[in-house]
C-alpha cells in the first residue's frame, strides 16, 4: 500500500499503523497500532507497544475476583488507546477461541474482549501468546483516511512477531524496518513530490 490520498486507502483490518514522528498526539508517540476493524463506518485498533505504568496483572485479576493458578506478576498490561479505557481486549494467537466471542482478525491473530479469556489465562488454559490492553484507538468515518492522507501513519503487515515476540520498546523500529525504513531517516515534516 502506498501513502497518499484517502481515496486509495483500502481495508486495513489485520494490518498495523506506525505513528510518524511529529504526530502531535503524545498518546500515540512511537505507537504501533494493530487494526482490528476498518470499514467505511470507521476503524478500531489496539496499541501494542505501550505498557501501562498504572496497573499490573495481579491487581487487575484481584479487582475482577479471579485467582490465578500461574504467576502472572511479570505480565504487562498495555494502553490499547484512549477510548473506553476501562474496557479490556486480549489480542492472542489462533490456538484459543472463546466460543462466539472471539473475533478472527487475521488467520494468525484473534481478539477476545470478554472476561472468560482472562479466566482461562489465569487458569493456565488460555492462548499461548497474548497481550492484554485496556482501551482502544477509534476513528470515525473518514477520520483515519484523513490522517493517512496527512502522513500521520505508515502501514505495515500485522504479523504476530511484531505483536507478541518483541519487547515493547523495539516494536516501533521493527515495524519501520519491516517496510525498509530506518527510524533515523524519518522526518516530522510531511510532504508531496
Amino acid at each position: 500500500m502506498t501513502q497518499g490520498d484517502a481515496a486509495t486507502v483500502t481495508d486495513l483490518t489485520g494490518r498495523m499503523l506506525i505513528a510518524m514522528p511529529g504526530m502531535g498526539d503524545p498518546r500515540f508517540e512511537h505507537a504501533v497500532v494493530f487494526m482490528c476493524d476498518h470499514s467505511s463506518e470507521g476503524a478500531m485498533g489496539l496499541v501494542v507497544n505501550k505498557p501501562s505504568a498504572d496497573l499490573d496483572m495481579p491487581t487487575l485479576l484481584s479487582q475482577l475476583q479471579i485467582d490465578p493458578a500461574a504467576d502472572l506478576s511479570r505480565v504487562r498490561i498495555h494502553f490499547g488507546g484512549p477510548v473506553e479505557m476501562g474496557r479490556g481486549f486480549v489480542l492472542h494467537s489462533a490456538d484459543y477461541r472463546a466460543a462466539s466471542t472471539t473475533l478472527s482478525v487475521r488467520e494468525d491473530v484473534q481478539m477476545t474482549a470478554t472476561l472468560d479469556v482472562l479466566e482461562d489465562i489465569a487458569a493456565g488454559r488460555g492462548p499461548e501468546r497474548w497481550l492484554l490492553m485496556l482501551g482502544y484507538a477509534g476513528w470515525g468515518a473518514g477520520q483515519l483516511e484523513e490522517e493517512l492522507a496527512q502522513n500521520a501513519w505508515l502501514v505495515c503487515e500485522g504479523v504476530p512477531r511484531l505483536i507478541f515476540d518483541l519487547p515493547d520498546p523495539a516494536k516501533w523500529e521493527a515495524a519501520l524496518e519491516s517496510l525498509g525504513v530506518a527510524a533515523l531517516a524519518l522526518s516530522a515534516e510531511g510532504g508531496r513530490a
